[in-house]
């Protein structure tokens, strides 16, 4: 048989699933419309700035404008540029976006939070599947934000899977708190108090890393026992 007559080996199947081929086409869009959003606060905010005067907090002025600490913090810096967060891994993307909602809502700057809460949401959600810590974030995001089920929807997920663990206590525990179920909310803290020294001792990543949220929690659950 002659060379052109040849026929092509077959070619080996793909690996990738259509559910993962799907999620790694969006990627791309995701990341475009972080980018989308990042521009359009900056281009407001100037607009904002100009007709109200520069020292009132613009939404471009949330974004964090020099480095990080070694725990995720922002550290300011001057005369820097906002971050371009289309260039950041997707982790580092939401992890800036968390820190600083966080740092907007302990402000009392609700108006920046709701800005920037669906773009730390979005940025959360391409994670998937997300960890513990990661849901933890993401329930607290939403939290602040007044998006109360998703919250609870996170620390359900967190709980489904582990039961005792301390951050997925402490968001249900604040969401029943905000959705007013104050049975629900004395349930979970007391399991909170009865998980806390044994789940410490675990020494998971998260716990270090938002070992602030627990102490609070810890010692608020303390405080409000001794009251009753």
């Amino acid at each position: 048989m002659g060379r052109g007559s040849e026929v092509p080996a077959p070619q080996e199947p793909s690996a990738v699933t259509p559910a993962r081929k799907e999620k790694q086409s969006l990627i791309p869009w995701a990341v475009a419309a972080l980018a989308l959003l990042a521009a359009f606060a900056t281009l407001a905010g100037r607009g904002f700035n100009a007709s109200r005067g520069s020292t009132l907090d613009a939404p471009q002025n949330a974004l964090p404008q020099g480095g990080m600490d070694d725990r995720g913090a922002a550290v300011a810096g001057p005369n820097m540029r906002g971050p371009d967060i289309s260039a950041m891994s997707p982790q580092e993307r939401a992890s800036r976006l968390y820190t600083r909602v966080m740092i907007l809502n302990s402000e009392g700057k609700k108006d920046s939070v709701q800005f920037f809460a669906p773009m730390a949401l979005v940025a959360y959600q391409m994670l998937e599947p997300l960890n513990a810590d990661q849901r933890y974030d993401m329930g607290r995001i939403a939290e602040v934000a007044g998006q109360l089920d998703v919250a609870r929807a996170q620390a359900d997920t967190i709980l489904k899977s582990a039961p005792r663990h301390l951050l997925g206590l402490i968001l249900a525990a604040r969401a029943a708190e905000l959705l007013a179920q104050p049975a629900q909310r004395a349930d979970f803290t007391r399991r909170l108090l009865a998980a806390e020294q044994a789940e410490m001792a675990t020494k998971k990543p998260e716990y270090e890393r938002h070992e602030d949220d627990i102490k609070r929690a810890v010692a608020a659950a303390r405080s409000a026992g001794t009251r009753q």
